[in-house]
């Protein structure tokens, strides 16, 4: 009590009080004490405001001071040209995407004046190849139908959605904002590895729900996958696909963790682990432990959830093993409906360093990857890919198509359209716009309603930017986007179309034995039997 008293309301209970006692002195000593004491009664005044309005919960949490962030930023123009790009603001890449995503939260225009900031003879620079004869915009949403042969329940879902984000890394009413904005928007929420809980469910918006190595909502007292409370759980309308969780961008080989602080009653309750204890998922399943036996899980959930679309989520590590599981794939003829490809780069509310940083593929090699891997086994027209990591613009989306994605999912950028500020206290259980925290006094600053409105508004005009792209490029559909779409600056004189920088397999390439020495060594090697190591007899 006492850290929210002195720090959130300092500011406030000083005007209140200071109020208060030139409202004495300008009684009892002299009239001249008027003017402060009009200033200080603006003050409580102003503070009222900010704790009764539902716009910014950064107010909300903190009345009065909070209003020092919007000079710092109307003024940020200037600090950028006298002081350059430092860390005023947070990371270039983040603070310019933060500015994009609160703009079209808000439903505001995000054009910019005097053309691109970024330099263009950069290496890594990448841009599109647009048409002379540009198509008429398509208001179609261009969805993405998931669900193969044996699948009962197809699912269309969009080219954006919300990506994984548990209900305990997330607080209740940042759950609440996410699922009603994808019930406004017709758009997929992902519940993350926590658990499926009744904040996902009470606004009605659809719901992919991911297993991860906890199985955290159907889980024996032993920490096993638990069937039957799967398939109590799984069997309601809402439900809509089921995610494994094999592994996370930004800590691979890591399980999910959740510290203690924010490992509440109700949150120990929900996913079956002691109360204040920090909270670990195992770095890998108890359900299967081979390519062949993650395809029986597959087939498993799926059958669970009365033939829901069933997928996995992994970060590529050994290609090899990737190559396993898809050689198991067409020995047992099984195979799951969807793969989400998770980016190096994706974000995580708990992590070491060293793995951010230094452990697994970037998004756009491990997309590239993965979706060679299909075509190459000839799996490609089975199996839909989805990513994630650091998504959060139409252009984003196109690239990633190009890159071999069919859909894309978000996660930061859906957390920037609550109002997270990236103060990056997502650890403490202090964060200051009630997004990543279970404080219950924090929590209250997010409104529901009018999150739920911004988050259902981004993607809305995030996938309506994705459209005026390829409207540009000349395409009626994006299906059609290909690798020679995509131009990438090499050096100041070289620029490399997609299409140039891989080497794209032909469908049923590794089937028919390639003559690529890259490719065929670890096809070679690639057992659907195991995921370790056991080089075959050249």
């Amino acid at each position: 009590m006492s850290e929210y008293f002195q720090a959130r309301y300092a500011v406030f209970f000083v005007a209140v009080v200071l109020s208060l006692v030139l409202l004495l002195l300008m009684g009892a000593v002299s009239i001249h004490f008027f003017w402060p004491f009009l200033v200080t009664s603006a003050l409580v005044l102003l503070g009222l405001w900010d704790l009764a309005q539902t716009r910014h919960s950064l107010l909300r949490n903190y009345p009065i001071i909070a209003h020092m962030r919007w000079l710092f930023e109307g003024i940020r123009p200037e600090i950028r040209q006298y002081f350059g790009e430092s860390d005023i603001g947070g990371r270039p890449f983040d603070r310019d995407t933060r500015s994009l995503v609160y703009e079209r939260a808000k439903n505001e225009h995000a054009e910019e004046p005097f053309g691109t900031e970024l330099d263009v003879y950069q290496p890594g620079y990448e841009w599109f190849t647009h048409s002379i004869a540009p198509k008429a915009k398509s208001e179609s949403e261009f969805r993405v139908r998931l669900g193969g042969a044996d699948c009962k329940r197809p699912y269309e879902i969009s080219r954006l959605n919300v990506s994984a984000m548990s209900f305990g890394a997330l607080s209740a009413n940042a759950i609440r904002a996410l699922n009603l904005g994808a019930k406004m928007g017709g758009f997929a929420h992902d519940t993350g590895e926590g658990g499926l809980t009744q904040y996902h469910l009470e606004n009605g918006g659809d719901i992919i729900w991911e297993l991860g190595s906890g199985y955290f909502g159907c889980r024996t007292k032993d920490g096993k996958f638990d069937p039957e409370k799967f398939r109590d759980k799984s069997n309601q309308d809402q439900v809509k696909a089921i995610h494994i969780k094999l592994s996370q961008g930004a800590k691979p080989g890591l399980g999910g963790v959740m510290p203690g602080a924010k490992v509440t009653r109700e949150i120990a309750e929900i996913r079956g682990v002691p109360e204040g204890v920090k909270c670990v998922s195992p770095p890998y399943h108890s359900a299967f432990s081979t390519p062949r036996e993650l395809i029986e899980f597959v087939a498993q959930l799926r059958e669970l959830s009365d033939g829901r679309p069933t997928g996995f989520k992994l970060c590529i590590g050994r290609e090899r093993e990737f190559l396993a599981i898809c050689k198991a794939m067409i020995d047992m003829d099984t195979y799951p409906d969807f793969i989400t490809i998770d980016g190096g780069e994706g974000g995580t509310g708990a992590a070491p360093l060293e793995f951010e940083n230094n452990v697994g593929a970037p998004l756009t090699f491990g997309l590239v990857f993965a979706h060679n891997a299909l075509v190459g086994a000839g799996l490609r027209d089975r199996i839909k890919i989805g990513c994630s990591g650091k998504v959060a613009s139409g252009a984003d989306i196109a690239k990633r198509v190009v890159q071999g994605a069919d859909y894309c999912n978000a996660a930061r950028a859906m957390m920037f359209a609550l109002g997270c500020i990236q103060a990056q206290r997502c650890h403490t259980n202090h964060c200051p716009v009630g997004v990543a925290t279970q404080d219950p006094r924090r929590e209250k600053a997010l409104v529901v309603p009018d999150k739920a409105e911004r988050v259902h508004q981004f993607h809305a005009n995030t996938v309506d930017a994705f459209n005026e792209i390829i409207a540009a490029i000349g395409l009626a559909d994006p299906a059609h986007l290909e690798p020679h779409h995509l131009r990438r600056r090499i050096n100041f004189t070289e620029v490399r179309s997609y299409e140039d920088l891989f080497a794209w397999l032909e469908p049923g390439e590794l089937i028919a034995g390639t003559d690529r020495p890259d490719w065929h060594r670890i096809w070679t090697n690639a057992d659907p039997d195991s995921f370790r190591f056991q080089p075959q007899d050249s």
